[in-house]
């Protein structure tokens, strides 16, 4: 008798490409959509804290396509198409690193960022997400080489005077985002750039 059964066929991954007016025109599967000429995309940044004030700082994998071994914020990651923005921030935070989040806000609705390393370019309108992290991390190693939880004001202080090195990402974040990001009010839904069709709740 013949074996007819096939493996399944995974579903790649889509990123959704935006215009300058942060409106979607388009999809791109993530594994190739990062070149020296990258698109504008739309992506996520989250800063996950413990409930002593500590800022989760990562570092990512060594060959990660782009910024391996970079020291960056907590996770990263982009949106499926249609997916709520706070639902994709949940799934990645799991993927990456193995813990669920409460209290998550969104504080940097506009962020919009280039960066170049090797040949390979970020472009991405990045809104930026903080959050407690709820349980012991798990961190999955072809996403993340190393992490380190540093108190938050001690952390900015050093990004802010060039003595922490970070991501060109993290470092410009770190710059905008509130003095205390936990307290701080969060920011409006409508500011969130128009490709997000389903808002965060």
């Amino acid at each position: 008798m013949t074996d007819t059964t096939t493996a399944p066929v995974e579903t790649p991954e889509l990123v959704v490409l935006l215009d300058e007016d942060g409106r979607a025109v388009g999809t791109a599967e993530k594994a190739g959509v990062h070149h020296a000429d990258t698109p504008l995309h739309l992506a996520f940044s989250c800063y996950l804290f413990d409930r002593a004030g500590n800022v989760l700082i990562t570092r990512r994998a060594l060959d990660k396509r782009t910024f391996p071994g970079v020291w960056t914020n907590s996770c990263c990651g982009h949106p499926a198409p249609g997916e709520d923005l706070a639902d994709a921030v949940r799934r990645r935070v799991g993927q990456e690193l193995g813990t669920t989040v409460s209290d998550l806000k969104l504080v940097l609705p506009r962020f919009r960022y280039r960066a170049e390393q090797a040949g390979v370019v970020e472009n991405e309108m990045c809104p930026v997400f903080v959050a407690v992290a709820e349980r012991r991390l798990s961190p999955d190693p072809a996403e993340v080489a190393g992490t380190s939880w540093e108190p938050w004001d001690a952390f900015r202080a050093g990004v802010l005077a060039g003595t922490r090195p970070v991501s060109v990402w993290c470092r410009e974040q770190v710059a905008q985002l509130p003095q205390d990001p936990l307290a701080a009010p969060a920011a409006p839904l409508e500011d969130l750039p128009a490709a997000v069709r389903v808002l965060p709740g």
